[in-house]
């Protein structure tokens, strides 16, 4: 029995184990106090599909090698940030959740960065069995996500249905008679959900990205959202980023899914949301603070995109 459940335990998990002197114990490795704080835990469900959790700090980062490189190249790497309750030992992180979408072309082969802090879920999945899942499929950004033949990057912002399933995940106690199968099947619906909302996205063609070019949009993307009193000029973006306008478009949408200045109003009034929730400013200081200069125009986008003006939605809180 414990032979056959050390085969369900990621080669990744036991090696973390093995260089912190340790021992994975109902698929959790707990963090030696020595060596810093919190866990990971993890599941290897079949050669096709694993599950890790990782929710900890370490007093220094560690490199290991990638017991998987030979499926590594199969695999693609669906990264949960930002959508852990984090302990007391853990730092909350205040970043809006989100999901980010890699293929194999992308993953860092030969080694693994045990980063300082974590507090994240990656699952990894088989694009061969991922795309056998499918009758068939009219998208060409999930075609060419289960291609898995080009080097391509998503990003897709965790919404409420998915955020339910990863609390379940996490955090549901189940008997251990149940649970691989319990966070298999869970797992399998997080992904299905995220790939029905990828199948939304209307991209016509994919283009191949390198680090270089992800490194730069996220750039442009903070440096956009570090000021959301000032709407985005496309041509200063560019120049910053030492690109095209056409390419800094096209590249941010292939990423994010959406354009660029839809996806800066988009983060201004979930901000506009959160300071009315948790700083209690009142609807005038929300618009002003943000750029609003004309308040009817800030509660007419405020009720596009939650849905109720800015005053009742302060009220219902």
């Amino acid at each position: 029995m414990e032979e056959d459940k050390q085969s369900t335990i990621p080669k990744v998990l036991i090696g973390l184990a093995h260089r912190l002197g340790t021992e994975v114990k109902n698929w959790r490795l707990d963090i030696p106090q020595k060596f810093g704080s919190g866990y990971c835990a993890g599941f290897e469900f079949n050669e096709f599909i694993r599950l890790i959790i990782f929710n900890y700090q370490l007093r220094e980062d560690l490199v290991i090698d990638n017991p998987d490189i030979e499926t590594a190249e199969r695999m693609i790497l669906f990264k949960f940030q930002h959508v852990l309750t984090t302990s007391t030992d853990v730092p909350a992180d205040q970043q809006a959740p989100s999901v980010l979408i890699v293929t194999s072309r992308l993953n860092p082969n030969l080694v693994i960065p045990i980063q300082r802090n974590r507090a994240m879920i990656n699952v990894e999945m088989d694009a061969t069995y991922l795309k056998r899942l499918f009758l068939s499929h009219k998208s060409p950004v999930l075609q060419g996500l289960l291609e898995n033949t080009q080097p391509l990057f998503f990003e897709e912002m965790v919404f409420p249905a998915l955020q339910t399933i990863i609390d379940q995940l996490v955090s549901e106690t189940v008997d251990d008679n149940f649970a691989l199968f319990f966070r298999r099947v869970k797992t399998e619906e997080l992904i299905c959900r995220l790939l029905m909302a990828l199948e939304k996205r209307n991209e016509n063609q994919l283009y191949a990205l390198n680090g270089k070019d992800i490194q730069t949009i996220y750039r442009i993307k903070e440096q956009m959202l570090e000021h959301l009193e000032v709407p985005p000029v496309i041509s200063e973006l560019a120049s910053s980023a030492q690109m095209s306008p056409t390419k800094l478009k096209r590249l941010f949408r292939q990423m994010f899914g959406n354009s660029i200045f839809s996806y800066y109003q988009a983060f201004r009034i979930n901000e506009a949301a959160r300071l009315l929730k948790t700083e209690k400013l009142s609807v005038s200081e929300v618009g002003y603070q943000l750029g609003f200069a004309n308040l009817s125009h800030f509660s007419r986008v405020f009720e596009k995109h939650i849905g109720v003006k800015p005053k009742k939605f302060s009220v219902m809180l």
